[in-house]
């Protein structure tokens, strides 16, 4: 038995947890099990588990456009904006900066699919996909900024620091694949505005929390830092690893510390990710017709890695569209919503195509949008005259969701005439999380975490699934 420290009493507990079969050991003992290769998913906090009921979605893919785009561009067409052109809009509410007179969308819209919804010209190829799309027309968050917006998009409190949606996920179902990050992030150039928040375990376990992926890098080893161990050759790494895990085990004995665990975990992955992550991150691998269906860019790339990680049962991925929040268009936003739009179009389109064909689209939720919208009035510079673009618009907004038990060919919701706020059937950000947990397989009132002596919830004490949309 291990000395223990000096003034420190022993229980029945920790004499176990201390001796030869110790129940520390015995879970790490399990985690390092299998060869010395991959971790038993007996004892590791991402095996998979059960919903509470048979779930449609098993995974999910987040497109997430930060800055916000403009809902009376994309999804939501309003012609009462052509009628107003250059005049004030009757119902005009309070923004974040000055704006002036209708602005009507400089993109042409058409009735798209057998459902006929209307789409705009930016995402053409997308809307030959609408009738698998349920759009959501009736968004609201908080507030017009877009840091407490993130927060409450992707974290569920735009004020107090939470988990993350997909940790959240994470904790809920595990992962299929012991070898990769259950929830990976891909935002090519750098970080998105509030940076790691975005993907964080909160009070979570930190093994849910999202790996980053800067996914403008094409090599492997810039992808992914350290990937590979410059100087010892992975024997002497499993080696080193073992030890390591003896002196974890030790240490932990007499500690509650969900930390440790976290380091232990991430260590044991990242020496696994040696062996799996080339081959899943490779795109060479694919046939040439599917690299040029999701086409060169760096969004086309990211998304068929994306499809890569999800069929090798990676559980929650989102790809965000740049560093920092290019969809902030609060000028010229005919050429910058058309540049971006450009960039997503062809590899959303290829996605959904490529998910239906290999069967994966029934169980893979497939989400769009970002934080807020944006107003349907012109922003005005500060001395009046307008800058063709558009100021944040948390008043209303529209995301989509598609595939996992989505029902296609549907809307939910509307915006007033103007698309400046939501008025029928409105949609808090809260109901969409309930909806999306509800695909996987929870009811959101019942995935709870103990903290700070309450039980929270993703949904914290609202939401509502937006069953209309529901398959």
């Amino acid at each position: 038995m291990h000395h223990l420290p000096e003034g420190l009493p022993i229980s029945r507990r920790q004499l176990l947890q201390r001796s030869g079969m110790g129940l520390g050991a015995m879970a790490l003992a399990g985690l390092l099990s299998d060869d010395g290769l991959q971790a038993a998913t007996t004892n590791s906090p991402l095996s998979p588990r059960a919903p509470h009921y048979p779930a449609k979605a098993k995974r999910v893919i987040h497109f997430f456009l930060n800055g916000g785009p403009s809902h009376v561009d994309t999804f939501d067409p309003k012609p009462a904006l052509k009628k107003y052109e250059g005049k004030p809009v009757p119902n005009t509410l309070t923004t974040e900066r000055k704006t002036g007179a209708a602005f009507p969308s400089p993109f042409k819209f058409e009735p798209r699919g057998e459902s006929g919804i209307e789409v705009s010209e930016l995402f053409a190829r997308t809307a030959e996909h609408i009738d698998d799309i349920a759009v959501v027309r009736s968004m609201y968050a908080q507030v017009p900024n877009h840091e407490p917006s993130l927060m409450l998009m992707n974290c569920g409190d735009s004020v107090q620091p939470r988990p993350s949606v997909g940790a959240w996920i994470l904790y809920g179902l595990g992962t299929d694949n012991q070898n990769l990050p259950g929830f990976i992030a891909m935002c090519p150039g750098g970080l998105p505005i509030k940076d790691n928040e975005n993907w964080q375990a909160g009070f979570l376990p930190g093994t849910y929390q999202g790996t980053y992926i800067d996914s403008q890098h094409r090599d492997l080893d810039r992808l992914i830092a350290n990937i590979e161990h410059p100087h010892i050759a992975r024997t002497d790494q499993r080696r080193q690893l073992d030890l390591l895990a003896r002196w974890n085990a030790r240490h932990r004995a007499v500690r509650d510390d969900d930390r440790l665990d976290a380091r232990i975990h991430s260590y044991e992955l990242a020496f696994r990710m040696q062996r799996d992550a080339a081959e899943a991150f490779d795109i060479a691998r694919e046939p040439e017709h599917v690299q040029q269906m999701y086409g060169e860019g760096v969004h086309g790339r990211q998304t068929l890695i994306a499809r890569r990680l999800l069929e090798r049962g990676v559980r929650y991925v989102q790809l965000w569209h740049g560093a920092g929040q290019p969809w902030d268009n609060h000028d010229n936003i005919a050429d910058n919503h058309r540049r971006l739009a450009g960039q997503l179009d062809q590899p959303i389109a290829a996605l959904l195509t490529d998910l239906k064909q290999r069967g994966m689209l029934e169980d893979t939720l497939v989400i769009w949008g970002g934080e807020f919208g944006r107003t349907p009035t012109v922003e005005l510079t500060g001395d009046g005259k307008p800058k063709y673009g558009r100021d944040h618009n948390h008043y209303g907004f529209s995301v989509w969701m598609a595939g996992g038990g989505i029902r296609g060919g549907t809307v939910h919701g509307a915006t007033d005439e103007f698309g400046f706020a939501a008025v029928q059937d409105r949609t808090s950000v809260h109901d969409l999380h309930a909806t999306m947990l509800h695909l996987l397989g929870f009811d959101h009132e019942q995935l709870t975490y103990r903290y700070a002596g309450r039980d929270f919830r993703l949904t914290d004490v609202h939401g509502h699934v937006l069953e209309d949309i529901v398959a």
